[in-house]
């Protein structure tokens, strides 16, 4: 056997395919045993050494010395056995070399589909073990082809699949685009490897401001909690370690980069970032934002709050199509009933504090300037009239 060859194409094997060289070394062994079984009927006497460096191979059957030879597998007769060696005895053990090249190309053939079968078997699996450690991780990926509704999406070594479940509404993927992806599952089946993946998972949020924010990925600033519908609007509460650093303004970046890296990728649904707080009251009032909160009840036990705002700031607080507040629900994990300062009046829910609420919003959150809706609830797009802003103003005054 060329030696030579055979080195080269384990060393190709190592660095291209990452399959240990020892495992390539068994999978010759066993089928270079099992090729002598089909050749000789048995094998119970044969062993298999290969150099680890030089990969130079040697296939020994021991055979035992016998004046009459029932089995020339297994048995060597005496007088051959002294051309050998003038000192063996019937009762001895020789080890004779077998030239695999002798045992003809069906046996030659099979014995090389068992090298290539371990070869497949082995590969799969240091995939499995290279996405498996990515599992829920994010990784970027080139699109191949749609299947139905689903999308095919390359991910280097192994193939992944993008439900329409896990697609954000609205997305359209090309062949050859280049997208991240968040790994959801990694499985190891008979049938071959299967990544699922996904764009709308809540997680694939949190992962992406850790890859743009610096502060995120060392843990100083922690994302304690996110509600998202991918395509449309996510709030995420953020929590800093350090006193000194701002966790909102972290996330934001210096003129809103960071923030809009991730906006840019998630193809412009907008995302508000809020200080998480302990205070279940506190909490809810910033998950709300960027309406303007009067007040919140809220009891920890039963996990529902009462909320009440100024009847300008209603259709705000709500949302388009209860949107706001369906994601402040899931971020605080609160069940939040809202009402307007007039209707908590005549319901006899509304208590009336001495708090000062000139401020339209903290400071200290973030969120989209783009979104609003006027006094009749009606929402108005991309931007607030100056006459309608110093309406507001002084409602608030008037109010207050």
């Amino acid at each position: 056997m060329d030696t030579n060859e055979l080195f080269n194409a384990i060393k190709l094997l190592e660095s291209e395919k990452n399959i240990k060289r020892e495992s390539l070394f068994e999978a010759i062994k066993v089928s270079l045993v099992n090729a002598c079984k089909t050749y000789y009927g048995t094998a119970d006497n044969i062993t298999v050494n290969i150099d680890p460096d030089t990969c130079e191979l040697h296939v020994i059957a021991a055979k035992k010395v016998v004046e009459d030879v029932e089995d020339d597998a297994l048995e060597m007769d005496l007088d051959e056995a002294r051309e050998i060696d003038s000192h063996f005895e019937p009762g001895d053990v020789v080890n004779v070399e077998i030239d695999p090249t002798n045992f003809g190309r069906i046996v030659t053939s099979s014995s090389k589909n068992m090298v290539i079968q371990k070869i497949r078997e082995d590969e799969r699996s240091v995939v499995y073990e290279e996405f498996a450690g990515k599992e829920h991780q994010i990784v970027t990926g080139t699109v191949q082809r749609n299947i139905g509704r689903n999308v095919s999406i390359n991910l280097g070594r192994a193939d992944a699949l993008l439900t329409e479940k896990e697609q954000i509404r609205g997305e359209h993927y090309n062949q050859n685009d280049r997208i991240k992806v968040y790994i959801l599952e990694v499985k190891n089946t008979p049938k071959g490897l299967k990544i699922r993946v996904s764009r709308t998972h809540p997680e694939f949020i949190k992962r992406l401001f850790e890859e743009e924010v610096s502060e995120v990925r060392e843990g100083i600033v922690e994302i304690r909690s996110i509600a998202r519908e991918a395509g449309n609007r996510t709030k995420i509460a953020v929590w800093s370690n350090d006193p000194d650093v701002d966790p909102v303004g972290a996330c934001v970046g210096m003129n809103g980069s960071r923030v809009n890296a991730v906006v840019s990728e998630l193809g412009n649904e907008k995302i508000d970032i809020i200080n998480w707080n302990e205070n279940p009251a506190m909490m809810i009032e910033n998950a709300l934002s960027p309406a303007k909160v009067i007040s919140v009840i809220a009891d920890s036990d039963e996990k529902t709050a009462k909320v009440v705002v100024p009847d300008y700031q209603l259709s705000l607080a709500i949302g388009k199509e209860g949107q706001n507040a369906r994601l402040a629900a899931r971020l605080t994990g609160f069940k939040i009933d809202i009402k307007s300062e007039t209707q908590a009046r005549e319901s006899g829910d509304f208590i009336d504090y001495d708090s000062d609420y000139d401020e339209y919003y903290d400071e200290d959150e973030y969120y989209d300037e783009e979104e609003y809706y006027n006094e009749d609830g009606e929402y108005i797009g991309d931007e607030v009239s100056d006459e309608e802003s110093s309406d507001a103003e002084n409602n608030d005054n008037e109010e207050a």
